[in-house]
């Protein structure tokens, strides 16, 4: 296969930019997407050409696929990198550009078909004896016959997008009242995320813990894994931490989820970057979630531990490269991602788009941040809130912790809300640094979290503040009153009028 010249990257934001730095390192041209609202985004900036792709609503723009090849023709592009969600799973859209004649960076439309959607893929993992968490192995046409199945297998259950991941259009209910408005509401957001409404159940695990597999395979018939990730921090089924090794995870238990991972990618015959995600229950039985076919969000801490450009593989095996490793390498050192997002955790985490005033990036040795914005830029409110992820690497997990904490005190951004704060305050939780945290780690704690998002020296600043402002208020009063009268009652009620009118 021929070396790839230029790449169309069909996402924006941070991950848009990622991929674009490794295209070039390669030395290979990159274009760029936009709708309306990103007419000024970081992405527009960093790729050689822009195309405006539609107006502000994903479905508009970015998942309208004609236009995405359209910009690609225009520009000249000879491969699509999907980055992750929009049309990074879309089978259809993987033939579209193979009609086109434009290689997709990423798995074939058949092992897509097979686990990108997420009923076919546990139907493909029962066949191929992979453990599967209890549940529907097909979406459910109404809504009253998901409630039937919910009652047979009992609540609480887990309503999830057939379509996508990364937490959207999934729901768990605890109770049948709860049922209909729940379904509702993940049907309704898994249609805008993916453009697919399809919903399935599965059984809720009390406690579980959410570890996935990195995968690599290439087009001469080898896979291997990269090691798992711990990404049990999360809120409203949206990681929000993720680490690796993960701290639950003992050697012989991590080859034998690792071989469970590279039998998944075989039984349907994948190629590239792809996760195998798990959930761990309390008796560390691990059990097959969905596989992801494609790049995740959190690959910067895998990267950190092996050494290795994730982007850049996928690249080279695209272009028919075989993988460079026989095996998975031995984890070096421990890696932490935070996400930060355009978020007010006192608010009910409510979005906070706007424009970003100041920005100021952490530094030092051992940090990376990748981050889709800058000073002067307007996030806007069409869009997921992640503005940046923030990663680190220490020798072990413990200075792994000390040092994310410290890049968390540095960051600084104005003009907008963001998380910062609420991620230093799981950082230092004792349930965190314990190591033993699960997926209701986050929920359980809330109250708790919330209460350590105050800055003690940003408090002791806005009290030394108002102390001033009322002496110098006080001040300029004493100034403009007139001074009391020694004698004469007239005198004085004239002061007392004055003394009124200056208050």
């Amino acid at each position: 296969m021929a070396k790839i010249r230029k790449i169309l990257v069909a996402n924006r934001g941070e991950i848009a930019v990622r991929v674009m730095r490794t295209c070039k390192e390669l030395g290979i041209a990159t274009v760029a997407v936009y709708s309306e609202a990103d007419r000024s985004a970081l992405h527009v900036r960093t790729a050689d050409q822009a195309f405006l792709v539609g107006p502000p609503p994903s479905r508009e723009s970015y998942l309208v696929q004609e236009r995405i090849l359209d910009a690609a023709r225009q520009a000249g592009a000879d491969a699509i990198h999907p980055g992750y969600g929009f049309l990074s799973e879309n089978a259809s859209f993987v033939r579209a550009c193979e009609k086109a004649g434009i290689t997709f960076i990423g798995p074939p439309a058949s092992a897509m078909d097979a686990m990108g959607e997420k009923t076919r893929a546990r139907q493909n993992m029962i066949k191929a004896g992979v453990p599967v968490v209890p549940g529907s192995t097909e979406p459910f046409a109404s809504s009253e016959e998901a409630r039937a199945y919910a009652e047979k297998i009992g609540f609480p259950v887990m309503l999830k997008a057939a379509g996508g991941g990364g937490g959207k259009g999934m729901r768990r209910v605890d109770r049948l009242e709860d049922f209909d408005s729940s379904w509702r509401a993940a049907k309704s957001e898994a249609l805008n995320a993916f453009g697919n409404d399809a919903v399935y159940i599965e059984k809720y695990l009390e406690k579980p813990h959410h570890v996935e597999i990195q995968v690599f395979a290439d087009a001469h018939g080898n896979t291997i894994h990269l090691n798992e990730r711990e990404c049990s921090a999360q809120r409203r089924h949206q990681k929000v931490v993720e680490e690796t090794p993960s701290p639950i995870l003992t050697p012989e238990m991590r080859a034998k989820m690792g071989e469970v991972a590279v039998k998944a990618a075989q039984a349907v015959g994948y190629v590239g970057a792809g996760t195998v995600e798990f959930l761990v229950d309390v008796h560390r039985n691990f059990y097959f979630l969905e596989m992801n076919t494609r790049l995740q969000v959190e690959h910067p801490v895998t990267e950190w531990v092996t050494g290795l450009d994730l982007v850049a593989w996928q690249i080279k095996v695209a272009e028919g490269e075989k993988l460079p490793l026989t095996r998975a390498p031995t984890p070096n050192g421990h890696a932490i991602e935070v996400r930060i997002y355009a978020e007010d955790p006192a608010r009910n985490f409510m979005p906070s788009p706007g424009r970003i005033t100041t920005l100021r990036v952490p530094g030092g040795p051992y940090l990376r941040d990748d981050s889709g914005v800058y000073p002067g830029y307007t996030v806007p409110n069409f869009y997921d809130p992640m503005i940046s992820k923030l990663s680190v690497w220490a020798p072990t997990r413990a200075e792994a912790i000390e040092r994310a904490k410290r890049a968390l005190d540095e960051y600084v951004v104005k003009g907008i809300t963001a998380n910062v704060r609420y991620l230093h305050a799981i950082l230092s939780h004792p349930e965190f640094t314990g190591g033993d945290y699960d997926t209701g780690f986050l929920p359980r704690q809330h109250e708790a979290l919330l209460g350590n998002t105050e800055d003690p020296k940003l408090t002791e600043a806005a009290l030394l503040a108002s102390v001033v402002y009322a002496y110098q208020r006080d001040q300029k009063r004493a100034k403009t009153l007139p001074q009391a009268p020694s004698e004469g009652e007239a005198g004085i009620s004239a002061w007392r009028r004055a003394l009124r009118r200056g208050r």
